[in-house]
């Protein structure tokens, strides 16, 4: 089994496309039995935020593996593979451990360095565990990223930094409105991007907001928090949403769902001439595409972001992050290679052992009447003779296999001591990036 990584991001698809093949949270735990359902798949973990799609899966061998796995991710968009794979994105073995590492430490990301993806992945190896898709090979993979992740915001500082999707649209915000001070925020949706996105209010001084959500116990819990900060904040239901734009200078939306949620009837309703600035964070988008031609309005979406943005690096010191994720995965792959040859070094010494046994059991037809303490002493030394013969071998073949080499020794043990290869575990051969096959 190899580690199969294929997906979409801002990099390789426009937003109308990341549209269409975007998972709502609600939607996950469907897809992911899907992907279980093909017979060339045996774990899945998928990803699936405002700027990326993408499935990480174990697969019996790399060509069934991805024809199953787009043809998953084809039917969710309603798409024709060939058009999707144009999209796509394939990594495999080394190479998937090493994007995965790579999204984990914020490189990828349209805001590079922000820390957001580092919980996102972590929610989707949650949500993934619970639905049962997640086995021994994914669950180390993915634990890795997130240390990995970890030590780059922890060394590199992008916790400091705090540059994300939603700062650098409210940065855009502030810029139309001269500042963010004083001003009326509405955010429509209560989940963790309504999360960020009140909290980046919040330290932007404004003076009020209205969280408006389907449940209204999630918005009350946001806006309660807002309150502890001394920020005025009410939380609504999504009911009169026209009349709750009126109020605001700031609109922000990220709902996640699949549904318009802020028309251009509702917009157009404010009379009063004052600017307001939309930002749509989600993905679908939320907003119907006529408010942004209504006059006073403007709207920031991630389609605007990534023009402006253009994954520029910013503050992140991009070169020394790169090092950390080239080291951790070295370390992983080094780690992997030496544990697939474990189960050879174990096939080695029960052979071992079931000589010494047979002839043991010959040595007691031979001399019946053997004094049984000489016999316990003979079986001693034997085996003692039998270990020291096996120490240097097995414990150098761990040794050279964590390096690219690793598979050979593994191989050449299994021919010299004609190791039965169908014995469970005496088969896994790492391949020439670390990972089992």
């Amino acid at each position: 089994m190899s580690v199969l990584a294929v997906g979409m991001s801002h990099r390789t698809a426009d937003l109308r496309v990341l549209e269409r093949a975007t998972v709502p949270a609600g939607e996950v735990r469907k897809l992911l039995d899907e992907l279980l359902g093909c017979s060339s798949v045996a774990e899945a973990v998928l990803v699936s935020t405002c700027n990326r799609v993408e499935v990480y899966a174990t697969v019996e061998a790399f060509h069934p593996g991805l024809a199953d796995i787009v043809a998953v991710l084809s039917r969710h968009a309603g798409m024709d593979p060939v058009v999707l794979y144009d999209h796509l994105y394939v990594h495999y073995a080394g190479s998937a451990a090493e994007h995965l590492f790579t999204v984990a430490a914020g490189l990828d990301s349209m805001v590079v360095g922000e820390a957001q993806i580092l919980g996102q992945v972590r929610a989707a190896y949650g949500v993934a565990r619970e639905a049962g898709t997640v086995g021994r090979t994914l669950h180390e993979l993915v634990q890795q990223a997130l240390r990995v992740g970890k030590r780059v915001h922890t060394e590199i500082g992008l916790d400091r930094v705090g540059r994300s999707v939603v700062s650098e649209a409210l940065a855009d915000a502030a810029t139309v409105l001269g500042g963010l001070v004083g001003r009326h925020a509405l955010i429509v949706g209560a989940g963790s991007m309504g999360g960020l996105s009140a909290a980046a209010l919040r330290r932007a001084g404004v003076a009020r907001v209205v969280i408006a959500n389907r449940t209204e116990a999630n918005g009350a819990k946001l806006a309660g928090t807002l309150r502890t900060h001394g920020i005025d904040a009410e939380a609504v239901g999504l009911a009169g949403l026209a009349d709750r734009i009126a109020e605001a200078d700031l609109l922000v939306s990220c709902t996640g769902t699949a549904a318009t949620m802020i028309t251009a009837d509702m917009v157009g309703a404010r009379h009063d001439g004052r600017p307001l600035v939309v930002c749509d964070l989600g993905l679908p988008r939320n907003v119907e595409p006529a408010v942004g031609a209504l006059p006073g309005t403007t709207v920031v979406d991630l389609e605007t972001l990534h023009q402006r943005l253009g994954g520029a690096p910013g503050e992140l010191d991009t070169r020394r992050a790169a090092e950390i994720v080239a080291e951790e995965l070295r370390g992983y792959l080094a780690t992997q290679r030496s544990a697939a040859v474990t189960p050879t070094v174990t096939a080695l010494r029960r052979r071992a052992a079931e000589v010494i046994d047979a002839e043991l059991l010959r040595l007691d037809a031979r001399l019946p009447g053997l004094d049984a303490t000489v016999r316990a002493e003979l079986t001693r030394t034997v085996r003692r003779v039998v270990d020291k013969l096996l120490h240097t071998p097995t414990v150098r073949v761990k040794e050279l296999a964590s390096g690219p080499a690793g598979p050979n020794y593994a191989d050449a043990l299994r021919e010299l001591f004609q190791l039965d290869p169908q014995l469970p575990g005496t088969i896994t051969r790492p391949n020439g990036d670390g990972a089992t096959e």
